[in-house]
């Protein structure tokens, strides 16, 4: 087996002590070696093949340079990507790698994937749900540093990092009734998870501050698939008075509507507005014309939660990350104006 490189050959090859090798390496050596110092013992190490002994470091300082990650589903769903490679991307910014285990919502695996990462001395975990939704920790996930990704820690023990749904369900809004839409309809999600409650929020405030009231007829429940937008959309066009315009709890939803408002011979937006909620790369272009909607902001999101992990003196709190619409072309004057 060929000689794996030690701190010592490095410190030899550059002719400095062990004590500057280390402090270079790690970082630290400003005010205590020169920038010619610095360069001649990377050159060194990089001349070597020198890499960390990152068990030994993890032995004397009770840490590894790891994040772990533990999702229900989030690894294997299409849009959420964005979430673990703002976190890496984060984590490898600050010279930390990141160990995903995508659970499949498998309790037991869940509780093995905590106890690994715990094993391997992780400098925290993301605890993170595949859709905004209200979280109980694992007890054992609370002996490291803990933060909710996309979930709120039900129990207010850790910091959680989730979409401000309330200001995306508000600026859906508002896109239609800046547009002269005042006969608008949304089209919900699953109606108790917080994803859904801050829509049905934000629209309702948007519509109370134009004046005007609400219309329960209006307001269509839904399981954010496309079949539930097919549906909505063809009880809310047969309505005595329908919508001008639609707020869609998801882009699948808003995809099922299209369909339905093109089997009625409509066009959008010439009759017909829609907004939707998510931007799904995935879907993006199935949507003709292409589809207004609000973006959940998942690379954000998984780069915040792992800067809240790395620092360990923010406190429990509630991290919103907004929103934005993201303005294409399915928005419209209401048809006569």
């Amino acid at each position: 087996m060929a000689h794996r490189p030690t701190m010592h050959d490095v410190a030899a090859s550059a002719d400095v002590s062990q004590a500057v090798v280390s402090i270079v390496l790690s970082g630290s050596y400003a005010g205590r070696a020169s920038e010619t110092t610095a360069q001649r013992v990377r050159d060194a190490a990089s001349e070597l093949g020198y890499r960390p002994n990152l068990q030994a470091k993890s032995l004397k300082t009770g840490r590894t340079e790891i994040i772990g990650l533990v999702g229900d589903e989030v690894a294997t769903s299409p849009f959420s990507g964005m979430m673990i490679k703002g976190a890496q991307d984060r984590a490898w910014q600050e010279h930390h790698t990141l160990m995903t285990v995508d659970t499949g919502g498998d309790d037991a695996l869940e509780r093995a994937a905590v106890e690994t990462m715990l094993s391997h001395q992780v400098h925290g975990i993301l605890y993170t749900a595949m859709f905004h939704r209200e979280v109980k920790i694992p007890r054992a996930a609370l002996d490291t540093r803990v933060v909710c990704l996309n979930a709120r820690d039900v129990e207010g023990r850790a910091p959680s990092v989730v979409p401000d749904e309330v200001t995306g369900g508000y600026e859906a809004t508002r896109a239609l009734l800046d547009a002269g839409h005042t006969r608008i309809a949304m089209i919900n999600i699953h109606s108790t998870i917080p994803a859904a409650v801050g829509r049905l929020e934000g629209y309702r405030r948007a519509l109370s501050e134009a004046g005007l009231a609400r219309n329960p007829a209006l307001v269509r429940p839904g399981d954010g698939t496309h079949r539930s937008g097919v549906d909505a959309v063809e009880d809310l066009l047969a309505l005595p008075s329908p919508p001008t315009a639609i707020f869609c709890g998801t882009d699948r939803t808003a995809l099922g509507a299209y369909q339905a408002l093109a089997a009625k011979g409509l066009e959008i937006p010439g009759d017909i507005s829609i907004v939707g909620f998510d931007d799904q790369d995935v879907l993006r272009d199935f949507f003709q014309p292409p589809l207004t909607t609000v973006q959940l902001p998942f690379a954000e999101m998984g780069d915040r939660a792992a800067a809240l992990v790395l620092d360990a003196s923010a406190p429990a709190e509630v991290h919103l990350i907004h929103c934005p619409v993201i303005d294409r072309e399915s928005v419209g004057p209401p048809k006569g104006r």
